[in-house]
């Protein structure tokens, strides 16, 4: 949530800092601001997307020709509505001092009662500007302190998580960043220092970038960088290149990057399983595990936290597991796990599950784990993120960066590292090797497969043409299809705000059954398993009632046809695979139903990327 931007340097930092203002716009897009420092400290901001900030700061760069330092911040609002005052950096009452801040301070009712009781006026209904008003408060008390100091003070006052920048025109070369609990990474420039949420502003720039951790703060010159922990103590921190680059952060003649990371999928399948699957040799080379393989196999639980669509990802996690290794599964969601005194020792396994590697619950619920001597894997797509930096073991997804706050290429990476996980558990316990092979045989003909389903992009936007108008969709799935029903309803809510809900497909006569009428869509995903059958009688249950049936099902299959108002024909797939493939055509349904509503499927309302806030 919110996105933060800072640069040090040579060149003029206001393009600099709009540029990666855009660039993280999906981390919060209800205001934006930038403050410039050149001898003096000078701020715009509004609410509304970058691109207006954009128009409005030529005039603010005529006034401050020349600046080569600043910070910037697009924002999700946590305290207080989206608004211009609301809006970041926030100043102190001398103007000197400018903060930008994503996370929440919890106590800051109590500071700002404080700050008040001794003169101190707020302009903004927002948590943040506590923070600049305590550092101008101990500033003011000890004026003989340094920038770093004052800020290093006011944060051991200040309960709650924080990714900060703060500047000041008394000390106008360096830039103050610390962190706890919200990401930032420095990046590292010849004679300029690049700082921000995550590397999506940095990597047009250099390569090379540093992470700091929970409870660090760094001081930023030209000249350099020094990172310390709040109790002042000096951290060594390891240089790391950046593996991804520019053209995978730009929509490459799409129209939206939703729908761009929907069609690179067949791509990121491959990309999952490079180097991982051995096909020849029959085996699989999960390195970020291999030294955990043997507890991982004796874990009496395992336990899966996650949230949104990682959760649903979980869950089919929790079906594969459960038939290939036969290890029980429950799947929590991160949120609920660390307040409900969950039953986990040393005998259980837990996976955290996170595009980011930075959503604040799953954090919580990976610390909670690990206090109770559980052995804790994670499976995110950042490289660096504070998940892959705080498990003992894990898998990269490799999907490439997700800029579409509705996740897609993210989800089905996490499908395929839980399969081959399930897979790899199984190995010389449950499974011969030979099922071992039919199935990495099968997994290797996904991407193929995925890339037929695109093309039927034209089929799926014909069907949304017909049902942009409804009110309510109902998505029901059995089995492994299940969570993909799941899945379904969330993409459609998340992108059009048209009320969706995703059941198992038996419990739609314990209660949705009231809900069918002759305006409600009804998405059954009835591919050809053991559940084929039932599937057929939950159709014809929806079609006695009127409900308009669209049918996922499999090529071939005319006896679907016959019962469904439109049918959209997938390749066939063995049931614990299915998933990967049923899911594309839901993801395209969403995304057209959402663009023909005219909703901005890349920044959907009240929405952000990477939630690092509880």
């Amino acid at each position: 949530m919110c996105g933060i931007v800072g640069y040090i340097g040579w060149q003029d930092a206001a393009p600099v800092l709009l540029k990666g203002l855009k660039r993280l716009e999906y981390r919060g897009y209800d205001s934006a601001g930038i403050a410039l420092l050149n001898g003096t400290l000078s701020v715009m901001k509004q609410k509304g997307s970058v691109g207006g900030l954009e128009t409005d700061t030529h005039t603010l760069r005529q006034e401050m020709p020349g600046a080569t330092l600043g910070i910037g911040h697009t924002r999700w609002a946590t305290h207080g509505e989206p608004s211009d005052r609301n809006a970041h950096p926030h100043l102190n009452a001398a103007g000197d001092i400018a903060v930008i801040h994503n996370g929440i301070v919890e106590n800051f009712s109590a500071l700002k009662q404080e700050l008040v009781s001794q003169g101190y006026v707020f302009l903004s209904e927002t948590d943040s500007e506590v923070l600049v008003h305590l550092i101008d408060r101990i500033w003011k008390s000890e004026p003989s302190l340094d920038l770093e100091t004052v800020t290093r003070s006011a944060l051991r006052h200040v309960e709650g998580a924080y990714g900060l920048c703060v500047i000041s025109s008394r000390e106008p070369d360096k830039i103050v960043v610390a962190r706890k609990g919200s990401p930032l990474v420095i990046g590292i420039g010849i004679g300029e220092f690049f700082i921000a949420s995550d590397a999506a502003p940095i990597v047009e720039h250099t390569n090379k970038v540093v992470y700091l951790s929970d409870g660090e703060l760094a001081v930023v010159t030209r000249e350099g960088y020094s990172i310390k922990t709040i109790e002042n103590v000096e951290q060594e921190k390891i240089v790391t290149e950046l593996d991804f680059s520019l053209e995978k952060i730009e929509k490459g003649g799409f129209e939206h990057f939703m729908l761009k990371e929907i069609f690179e999928q067949p791509a990121v399948m491959h990309d999952v399983m490079r180097g991982r699957v051995r096909l020849e040799e029959g085996r699989l080379c999960l390195g970020g595990i291999e030294d955990y393989l043997d507890r991982l196999k004796q874990a009496k639980r395992i336990v899966i936290c996650a949230c949104g669509t990682s959760w649903h990802a979980g869950l089919i996690g929790e079906y594969l597991i459960e038939e290939f290794a036969r290890i029980p599964v429950e799947v929590d969601y991160a949120s609920e796990f660390r307040y409900r005194n969950p039953i986990v020792g040393v005998d259980d396994v837990v996976i955290v599950i996170s595009q980011s590697g930075e959503t604040a619950d799953t954090l919580a619920a990976l610390r909670t784990a690990k206090e109770k001597g559980a052995l804790v894997m994670g499976i995110c797509n950042v490289v660096g993120s504070t998940i892959a930096r705080e498990t003992l073991c894990g898998m990269y997804t490799h999907a490439g960066p997700e800029v579409g706050v509705a996740s897609t290429k993210a989800f089905t990476a996490q499908v395929i590292m839980l399969y081959m996980l399930a897979l790899a558990l199984s190995k010389g316990r449950t499974i011969s090797n030979e099922e071992i092979v039919l199935n990495l045989k099968e997994l290797v003909s996904i991407p193929e497969k995925a890339a037929r389903i695109l093309e039927l992009d034209g089929q799926i936007k014909s069907i949304a043409e017909r049902f942009k108008d409804a009110k309510n969709v109902l998505y029901l799935g059995r089995g492994f299809n299940f969570p993909v029903a799941l899945e379904g309803a969330l993409k459609l809510k998340e992108i059009s705000y048209i009320h969706a809900e995703g059941y198992p497909a038996a419990e739609m006569k314990h209660g949705p059954i009231a809900l069918i009428d002759e305006d409600m869509p009804v998405i059954f995903i009835a591919t050809r398993d053991n559940t084929y059958t039932k599937i057929l009688s939950n159709i014809e249950e929806v079609r006695s009632r009127k409900g308009r049936v669209i049918a996922i099902a499999n090529e071939g299959d005319q006896e679907i046809s016959r019962l469904a108002e439109h049918v959209i024909y997938i390749p066939q797939a063995s049931g614990p695979i299915t998933p990967l493939l049923t899911v594309i055509p839901l993801q395209l349904l969403a995304y057209h139903i959402a663009t023909l509503r005219g909703c901005n499927v890349d920044r959907p309302r009240n929405l952000a990327k990477s939630v690092t806030v509880e």
